[in-house]
């Protein structure tokens, strides 16, 4: 049994995607105003990237580009990679837990506030 385990936790790693990544999450934004930036740098080289997000009037560029950073520096130190190589493979915004609030309105009723959360990904390629 654990001769199979073993063989299973080698092959998992064998499969796994090894282009450099970086996440972050619980960010106190609706995933579809990040969505938004994401979308503006998919596919484009990290330098350009990083001038879009930094000139970008939305409050999720900010962050956005920190986990850009992130990301190349994970490129970089861990990968061995050249940063004029890289590109943005892939970007991707998820839903996180939300938060649910009240918000108090007249004759004793009440509606509900809805603080969305998300998680964002970002994996880089190498420019072919």
């Amino acid at each position: 049994m654990a001769t199979r385990m073993r063989e299973k936790s080698e092959k998992r790693l064998q499969n796994k995607d090894q282009r450099p990544f970086a996440k972050v999450k619980y960010i106190r934004m609706s995933p579809s105003k990040v969505r938004i930036v994401l979308d503006t740098v998919r596919g484009k080289k990290v330098e350009e990237a990083m001038a879009i997000l930094a000139n970008s009037q939305q409050s999720s560029a900010e962050v956005c580009l920190k986990l850009l950073k992130s990301a190349i520096a994970n490129a970089e130190n861990n990968k061995g990679l050249n940063r004029a190589d890289l590109i943005i493979a892939e970007t991707f915004v998820s839903p996180g837990p939300t938060l649910k609030r009240i918000n108090i309105r007249a004759r004793g009723r009440a509606d509900r506030l809805l603080k969305r959360t998300c998680h964002i990904t970002m994996i880089l390629g190498e420019a072919k």
